[in-house]
Formats: C-alpha cells, structure tokens, sequence
C-alpha cells in the first residue's frame, strides 16, 4: 500500500494537477490543476523529440507565460460581467479533514481555490506573478470575462494607435504643404523610394532600360459571377485611375469628446422616436417592395449553445455588433428588441388577417353582386317564357277554333324570333312552328304539278326558310333524327309532290322539266332532299331509259339527254357509263370508216369515260378500221382524192396522239416519201409545183398533229430531200438501207440455219427472235452506231439496248422495233429502221 501512496504522490510532480493523491475510498483528490504553457511552433513540429520540454524548460516559453500572467491579472481586474455564468468541475473533497478546515479552505464568491500544500509547492516567483494577476471570480467564469473585456481593450488600443498615426501623418503632410502619399503608393514606402532612386528610377517613368514599362497601374475588370475565362460578355468597363495625389486631403478628425453618463437624468430627458402601427406598416410595404424576390435557402446557425435554422440574415451579426461596440446592458437590449420584433410581427400578423377579411368581403361582394345578375337575368328569361308560353296558347286557341291562316302564323313567329332571338334559339321554337305550320303548307300546296309549275310556292317557301333556319348552313349529313326544322317541313310537304310526279310523268330522254325544277329550287332544297330527289327519282329513270337505248335506231344521240346531268349527278355517272360502254361496242365493231355519225356518238364521251376506258374502245375498234383506210388509201399527185385521209383525220382529236402518229407513220408517210422521192428524181420536176404540193399536205393535218415532234420530224426529212434535189445532190431512196440491211441480215440467217441443221435442231421460233435481233445489230454495224444491250432496264418484260444514242426495244414475236422518243420519259412508239437513223441524225450534237 505504501508503494502504491508513493506511486500516486510523483503525480504532484509529473501529472497535470497540483496536489493530487488518491484516497482511501479509491478517488483521486487535487488541489488545482497544473497550467500548461501553449504549444509553441518546436512542439509542433518535434513533439516528443524536441530539445527541452516546451511546458518547464525553454526560459523563453517561461518568460513569455510571466508577461501571459501579468497582463492577465490586469485583464480580470476588469470583469466582464455581460457573459453567463459557467461552473468547471473541481474534484471531490478530502473526506480525512475536517469540516472547519474545508470550510476555512472554501472560497468565496470570486476567489479561487488554494489549498496549503499547493501553496508550500508554488515557488515565489509564480507566487508575485499569481498575486499579480490575482482576480476574485471563479476560474471558468473569471477567463471567459477576462477574455472579452481583453479583446475589447486591445482593440480599442489597435484603434487609438491607428487614428493617432493618421493624424501624424495628415499633420506632417500639412506642415510641408505636401497631400499625404496614397497608401500603397512609392511614395508612402521610403526604403523602396531610396532603392529605386538610387537605381536610376525617376518618377513618372516606367521601368526598363529605355522607360518603355507602364507607367498607371493594371486596371482590374469586374467579371460576371459564373463566368469562365473565355467568357468576354457582361464585362463593366473599368472606372478611369484617379491618381490618389490629385485628392483632396480629408479635413482633421473632430477632437473627442467626452463619454456621456448613459444613467444621468439629463441623458434619461431624451426621449426614443416612436413609430406608429400605420408607419411600421408602409415601412414593412417599401421593404418587400424593393427586395427582389429571390430563392429563401435554410441557414443553420451553430454558433451558439443551439442549432438554429434562419430563412433571413438579417440582423444575424446584432450581437457581434453590440459586443464589439461596447453596448450597455446588451441582455436587457436583446430582451427589449425581442419584445419590439414580437410586437411588429403582431402587428403583421393582425394587419394580414384584416387585409383577408377585408378580401374576404370585397370577394363577397362581389359574389353578391353576381348572384343578383343572375337573378335579374333568370326573372327576366321567366318573363320572356310566360310571354312566349301565352302566344303558343293563343296560336294553339287559333287552331282549335279554325281561325288560324298560314301569313297570320308566319307573322306571329316572325315577331317571337325578332323580340326573343336567344330564346326562340334556345327553346326550338322552330319546331313548334313547325308543327302548326304543317297542316296549312300541305292545303296550300294541294293538286301542285311541280313539272309543269316549278315556281308555285317559292315566295312561301322561301319566308319560311328565314324564319326557320335564317343564316345557318345546311346540315349536308344523312342522318334523319338530326335534320333541320325547315328540312323537315320541305321532305314532308315538298318533296311527296316532286316524287309523284317524277315516277308518273317525267321522261328521262327529256330532262328540262326535272332541270327547270331544280334550277328554281336550287336556293330552297336542303341537301337530304336534293340527294333523295337524285336516287330516289332522276336515277332510276335514267337508268331505264339507258337500259332501253338502242344506237342503231333511235337517231337523237345519248349524250344529248344525259350530259345535261353531268354537274348534278357526280361520281353517279360512273354507274350509267358502264351501260354507254357496252352499248357502244355492240354497234361500233360493224362500224365502218367512211360512217361519220361514229364521231358524233362517240367523240362527246371522251372526257366523261376515264382514260384507261376510253383508250381501250378507242384501240379495239377505231383504230384498226383507220389503219385499213389508210393501207387503201393512193397517193397520186395528178389526180388525188382526199376523202379517206379526209376519214381518219377527224378522228384526230378523239384518238390519242401517240396512236394517231404511230398510224400515219406506218401507212401514210412510208408511202408519201416514195412519191416524193419518184416525183423528185423525174427528169425536170417542176419545184413550185412540189413545194405547192407539200403545203397543201402539211395544211390537212390538224393543230393537234403538227403539235407533234414526230410528225414534224417527218414532214421536215420531206422537205430536206427537196433541198437535196434542188442542189443536184444524189438522193437515197426512203427505206432503201433498210431494206439492204434486211436482205443481208437475211442471207446471212439462211445460210447460218444451213451450217446449224446439220448439227442440231433448233426451234423455229428461237430461230426467228435470234435472224431479228441480229439484222438490227448488222444494220447498226453498217451504218456505224453502237449497239450494246443496257444492264437491267426493260420495257414490258424485254430488254432494252442501244442504238446509237437512242433506247430501243425489239419485239422478236411481232417482228416490231419501239423507240424511246424522249430520255427521261416512258414514251414508246414503233419505228422503222429509217426513222430511228434519222432519230439519231437529229439527237447528234451539231
């Protein structure tokens, strides 16, 4: 045990506390802590490994905690009494003395606590130095007080000493006659003066061997917030350099005066200015008007015993602002100032409850207010409803007793629609008109012919149409339960009268009677009676009377008594054209050439048939009877007859051009070249006489044919060969070199069959496809044209080649050759080997 005393005893010396010793019960007992001298710059950076210990042995550190706790007992002879009281925990007490002792040993209000033997440890110096900076406060509590009221004075000190060297400065600046040089400026820094000025500096200059630095300093340019380094937009230029030594100096500092006495009489006379509720509320007005609205974030304050979450900054400093200043009494100002804020924001808090309540009033006023419109309003539609509702009943009276007329109930729903437009709308008037209006429109238009009379009635009908649907458009649907008032009346008045006599008394093959009808009631048809007129009268007649045309016969032509209904009818037609069609065919494949009335059926039916139809008749029975009248046809320039050519050419404007020209081609111009050729190549042809002859040909063709490239083409290599013969150059008979390239494709073919028989049979029909294909290569190989095939193009399933500069087609089964007229476009015709040299005569650049 003894051991163990001796142990705890070297903690007096080694440990943190003074005095201390374990007792008997096992607790540690001591009389004061042990003060540790602050950690200096070695001890942070050896620690443990420094040369001496930082806390006993440096007699710098020793001196410097003699002048800490000199200046600190002079810093607690001043207590600070503004900051709350705080307890530090001493030990326990030595249960072995006695109580007089502890109570002999227990300190008072502001003492410390000092037992005998640290006294006896304490040497005398730390003694002198503890009665110097002896306070009468408890430990804590005494440091904290120390603390501020030391801050507060060395502060105030750093002040004084700042002001009193201004005014040297201001004193020296005046007594030279000179303005004090600017802070930061050469001139405020002497040695650097002297520095520079020995180097050769002078001022005004700028450095460098030759002056060439600046002279003003770098101006600084404010950068946007957020902004990077390439950013060169929302830069605000920077302010002009104001040199400091152009500024007027600032006037003496006024002398000091002496601090009031807060707590005199004189000082309590003065009284605070007192702000009333209105002035509290239009300052609190202003204020949220000029802060901008702006993003509140959540401010957590732990500066204090507490966390505290600020939505506003304001007044977040107050405090620091009021130690720093020295306020009086800062405890009773911060409960005065709490008392103030509760009191304004009662003050806004009532001031907003009244501003509801006045809202709330304002908008039940308001509510008020609109609830009497509509009360006025719903008095006024009862009113207008109890009129409406005594002049049905008098109507309804009127009819009962048979003395109601059609212009007296007209005029009485009339004057309804003109006092009550909204209601007569709102309320379907209309159809109660209607209804009374139905029984005297069916007397009125009793025994009607509509056929014979279509304008009885139309007056009537018309008025009632305005009173009825006014401006509003026709319902053009087909639905029966939404039909109009009006439309009603007309589909159960009207139109029985039009259906009668239609299916009775009309003929189809004489439609201006149905036309003079419907051209009178075309204002005054709604749509679903006009369309029930349509299909359920005018098409089945038509239909019948189609049905019953026969061609051969009757003389006047159909079109005549149905395209008057083209306009009317619409897409209708497309089921009557079918019918025309077969009609047709039936009498047009007996037809003959030089039968003209063919022209005068068929020709009006052009635009009304589509065109594949149209094409198709044409095809099937028109142009083969031409191309035999043209095959006939003798062209004999001392006596010709122009009436067969005269036959196919009124069908110019009927067949479609690229038929028309692929016929006069074939079997018109092979046939007039020939004569041409013969008539020039006669011993002393006379040359007016076959220019008179060619304009008198080129004039039959019509404005459609000569609009044509290739009858022009035609007309034109005529024309050269009489410029050929006129120059006495050497004519080529037309169709001469295709007939010799077809002479030696065909020798050639006869003996390769001869070579190929012997080995092996071959199909005739190959045979035939492989002679044609191969005469138009050797064709072409005389005259000089390429002709190679032209990879993945073809033209109704077969291939397509090339002939010089012009795509072709060979058809081995019909033994024909399409050409493409134009590149770029799916135009084909058949041509003939002269013709598709002359195509690439023409195509060759010149």
């Amino acid at each position: 045990m003894e051991e163990d005393a001796e142990g705890m005893d070297r903690l007096d010396m080694d440990g943190d506390f003074v005095g201390g010793r374990f007792g008997r019960d096992g607790e540690f007992y001591y009389q004061s802590r042990r003060e540790r001298a602050p950690q200096t710059r070695d001890d942070a950076l050896y620690g443990v490994f420094a040369e001496g210990d930082s806390d006993y042995d440096s007699e710098e550190d020793e001196a410097s905690r003699r002048r800490r706790r000199r200046k600190r007992g002079k810093d607690e002879s001043e207590p600070d009494l503004t900051r709350p009281v705080q307890f530090v925990s001493k030990g326990i007490s030595d249960p072995q003395k006695p109580e007089e002792e502890e109570e002999e040993q227990r300190p008072g209000l502001g003492q410390a606590t000092f037992s005998s033997r640290t006294a006896a440890v304490i040497s005398e110096e730390d003694a002198e130095e503890d009665q110097e900076g002896y306070i009468d406060l408890p430990t804590g509590f005494g440091q904290r007080i120390a603390e501020g009221a030391r801050a507060r004075r060395e502060e105030k000190e750093r002040q004084e000493e700042s002001a009193k060297r201004r005014r040297k400065a201001q004193s020296a600046g005046f007594e030279s006659g000179k303005p004090a040089p600017a802070p930061g400026s050469l001139e405020s820094n002497t040695k650097v003066a002297k520095m520079m000025a020995m180097m050769g500096y002078k001022r005004g200059e700028g450095l460098g061997k030759n002056a060439q630095g600046i002279t003003a300093p770098v101006e600084t340019t404010l950068r946007p917030k957020n902004a990077g380094l390439g950013s060169v937009e929302g830069f605000k230029e920077p302010k002009a350099f104001t040199p400091k030594e152009k500024l007027t100096p600032p006037p003496p500092p006024p002398p000091a005066k002496k601090e009031k006495q807060r707590w005199s009489k004189k000082a309590s006379v003065k009284k605070d200015q007192v702000m009333t509720k209105n002035e509290l509320l239009a300052r609190r007005a202003e204020q949220e008007h000029d802060e901008q609205p702006a993003f509140v974030q959540k401010v957590i304050d732990m500066r204090g015993p507490q966390a505290r979450v600020l939505t506003d900054l304001k007044g977040l400093s107050t405090e620091h602002e009021m130690e720093a200043n020295d306020v009086p009494m800062p405890e009773l100002q911060y409960n005065v100032r709490l008392l103030v804020e509760e009191t304004e924001a009662d003050i806004v808090r009532l001031d907003g409850q009244l501003q509801r309540e006045q809202e709330k009033v304002a908008s039940l006023v308001r509510e008020k207010e609109k609830v009497a419109k509509q009360e006025a309003l719903q008095r006024h539609q009862l009113q207008v409803m109890e009129t409406i509702a005594g002049v049905l009943e008098q109507v309804r009276v009127d009819d009962t007793t048979g003395l109601l007329t059609l212009a007296g109930l007209l005029k009485t729903f009339q004057e309804l629609k003109v006092r009550f437009e909204e209601e007569f709308k709102m309320c379907s008037v209309a159809w109660v008109a209607c209804r009374f209006a139905h029984p005297l429109l069916i007397r009125v238009f009793q025994g009607w012919q509509p056929l014979q009379n279509p304008s009885f009635g139309l007056e009537v009908m018309s008025s009632w149409k305005d009173l009825l649907q006014g401006d509003q458009p026709y319902d053009f649907s087909d639905a029966t339960e939404s039909m109009a008032p009006y439309a009603q009346l007309v589909s159960e008045v009207i139109l029985p009268a039009v259906r009668i006599s239609g299916t009775n008394s009309w003929e189809a093959r004489d439609p201006e009677p149905m036309l003079r009808f419907l051209e009178s009631w075309e204002r005054l048809l709604p749509p679903i009676v006009l369309h029930s007129i349509l299909e359920h009268v005018i098409m089945p007649k038509l239909t019948a009377a189609v049905d019953s045309w026969d061609p051969r016969r009757e003389k006047v032509p159909i079109h005549v008594w149905v395209h008057p209904w083209l306009p009317t009818l619409g897409q209708r037609i497309e089921t009557l054209c079918h019918s025309i069609r077969y009609k047709l065919s039936s009498v047009l494949h007996v037809w003959q050439a030089h039968d003209s009335s063919a022209y005068a059926v068929l020709s009006p039916w052009k635009g009304v048939f589509d065109t594949a139809s149209w094409e198709d008749l044409i095809l099937r029975y028109i142009v083969p009877k031409l191309q035999m009248t043209l095959q006939e046809f003798q062209i004999n320039p001392a006596s010709q007859k122009f009436d067969q050519f005269n036959w196919v050419m009124i069908w110019a404007s009927a067949v479609p051009v690229h038929h028309m020209v692929h016929m006069l081609e074939v079997d018109f111009f092979s046939k007039w070249q020939q004569v041409l050729y013969h008539w020039l190549c006669s011993p002393n042809p006379d040359f007016n006489e076959i220019m008179n002859w060619y304009k008198g040909w080129r004039g039959l063709f019509p404005p459609e044919l000569l609009a044509n490239e290739r009858i022009r083409m035609l007309l034109t290599s005529g024309l050269e060969m009489m410029n050929q013969a006129a120059e006495g150059l050497e004519l080529v008979q037309p169709g001469a070199r295709e007939n010799v390239g077809f002479l030696r494709a065909t020798e050639k073919r006869q003996f390769d069959a001869a070579q190929q028989a012997s080995h092996r049979a071959v199909p005739g029909a190959a045979m035939s496809d492989m002679s044609f294909k191969d005469s138009i290569q050797e064709y072409a190989v005389d005259q000089g044209l390429l002709f190679m095939p032209r990879v993945g193009k073809f033209y109704k399933g077969m291939p397509v080649y090339e002939f010089g500069t012009v795509s072709v087609c060979i058809d081995s089964a019909k033994r024909l050759l399409y050409a493409q007229l134009q590149e770029g476009a799916e135009r084909w015709s058949s041509v003939s080997l002269t013709q598709l040299l002359e195509m690439n005569r023409m195509a060759r650049p010149r």
